[in-house]
């Protein structure tokens, strides 16, 4: 029998905005921030009035431009404090959101646009030249391509007029509810503290200046938290929970963490999702201690089941190490565009294979301790070693490539192997180079020839027999 959450709860079939913001007119504090721009907290914030003043105007701003329910709208955003307005304008305005790694190169961006059919495609500033070249390459026009967002906005009187219409069939809400998901934030009037751009060393400072009492991070952050000497410089006791996702967090990486306060002083918790599960599925009950290894346990509404090697036999012991399989309504309906995929991932009875290799205690608690999945988890960014291995291929002295997922100091990043065509010749150095302008600082392969440890392996395979060559 699957593992089913203990909890049931019932979701209305409304809005996110109705949710989050109550009505289009109902009253909102003027004076409570609920986000703020940590490098200029005094003249940039946001209340919940304001969040949704803006959202009404920037949805407003895009039907007039012209966009349809059901349009697509590509954002490539930094970390900025209007981005929940333009997700939450695109939304109301009856859009469809799809988001780009700020770190993207264009044609990253491009083929997003192009396999997303995004019609809009809205940048930071900074942004800019990256969106017009992408744009540029799949014939995007220039009047829907590359605006940034405060161009597209509405006068506040056409913002007060604008109402979002409520969902009319059960089958668009979503019906899973996450005990303690950031965008319970909102309407536990908690300010998030938002940075224009990651530095370590100011997140501590923040923390220490803003007494922050929360953090959310991936398992890179944790690994300068518990190691960087910077940290003893700062007072950090105001933190009480750690919240860490993205990619596993090791034991060892996650003990050191919790010494830098008293025992028990602080709260560090792993929680699990996917983006096919509209990203978390597992977490932990607010009110408990979580621990190091253990992700939590199943959210509100949905179903787990751990399955053996060969898809087909469901283990029902605990402890049992298999495949975690998940299902709830907040489980994707599909891949975009590749039913084959969808087929591959997606059971015909609605069970995600995730591809990652988990167990459940005998208190019920989930651990994630392997991936089958050829996915490599860089920062918790995720990165496709077949979109890495086309890539190489595409260099002329290379006849063929294998891309692996190494792991360094709690995260991991990409290796390549080449065999080249005969007669020619390329450096490892010749081939990162030829890499480095065409993908995402996150899909660079790093490193260098280890021929020490080639000569290591040439003698291993000597001895038992084997002979290989490039």
């Amino acid at each position: 029998m699957p593992y089913k959450s203990r909890w049931r709860v019932d979701v209305h079939d409304t809005h996110l905005a109705s949710i989050l913001l109550i009505s289009p007119t109902a009253p909102l504090s003027k004076t409570d921030r609920c986000s703020l721009d940590a490098e200029r907290l005094d003249t940039h914030y946001s209340t919940t009035h304001d969040l949704r003043l803006w959202s009404q105007r920037f949805a407003a701003g895009l039907r007039k431009s012209g966009l349809r329910p059901g349009d697509r709208v590509l954002m490539f955003p930094g970390d900025d404090l209007f981005f929940p307005v333009v997700f939450m304008g695109i939304i109301m305005a009856g859009g469809i959101f799809t988001g780009a790694n700020p770190m993207s190169v264009p044609r990253e961006l491009a083929y997003q646009l192009e396999d997303s059919g995004a019609t809009y495609i809205i940048c930071a500033r900074a942004s800019l030249d990256t969106a017009i070249e992408a744009a540029r390459l799949v014939d995007l026009s220039r009047d829907k391509a590359c605006c940034y967002w405060s161009e597209l906005v509405a006068s506040p009187e056409e913002g007060e007029g604008f109402a979002w219409d409520e969902l009319s069939t059960p089958e668009l809400a979503d019906q899973t509810l996450a005990l303690n998901y950031s965008s319970a934030t909102l309407a536990l009037n908690t300010p998030i503290y938002i940075m224009p751009k990651f530095n370590f060393i100011q997140m501590l400072g923040y923390t220490q200046k803003y007494r922050i009492t929360d953090y959310v991070v991936v398992p890179p952050i944790v690994v300068a938290l518990a190691k960087h000497p910077a940290v003893k410089k700062f007072d950090l006791s105001s933190v009480e929970d750690i919240g860490c996702g993205a990619a596993p967090l090791g034991k060892k990486v996650s003990e050191q963490l919790q010494a830098l306060w008293p025992p028990g002083k602080v709260n560090i918790r792993q929680g699990y999702g996917m983006t096919e599960t509209t990203c978390s599925m597992v977490n932990w009950d607010p009110r408990e201690k979580g621990f190091s290894a253990a992700v939590g346990e199943l959210n509100a509404n949905c179903e787990a089941k751990i399955m053996a090697e060969d898809g087909v036999t469901e283990l029902l012991e605990r402890n049992q190490r298999g495949e975690l399989w998940l299902r709830g309504q907040n489980v994707m309906k599909g891949y975009w565009r590749n039913p084959e995929a969808t087929k591959a991932t997606k059971t015909e009875d609605g069970w995600l294979k995730t591809g990652d290799v988990a167990f459940v205690d005998d208190h019920g608690k989930f651990y994630v301790v392997d991936r089958l999945k050829e996915l490599i988890k860089v920062k918790g960014n995720q990165v496709a070693p077949a979109e890495l291995e086309a890539l190489l291929l595409e260099h002329p002295a290379i006849a063929d490539a294998a891309v692996i997922g190494i792991t360094t100091d709690n995260d991991e990043g990409p290796r390549a192997y080449v065999v080249l065509k005969p007669g020619q010749v390329a450096s490892a150095k010749d081939i990162v180079q030829f890499i480095e302008g065409k993908v995402s600082p996150i899909k660079r392969i790093t490193g260098k020839i280890l021929r020490k440890m080639l000569r290591e392996q040439a003698q291993k395979e000597l001895k038992q027999g084997t002979t290989a060559k490039l």
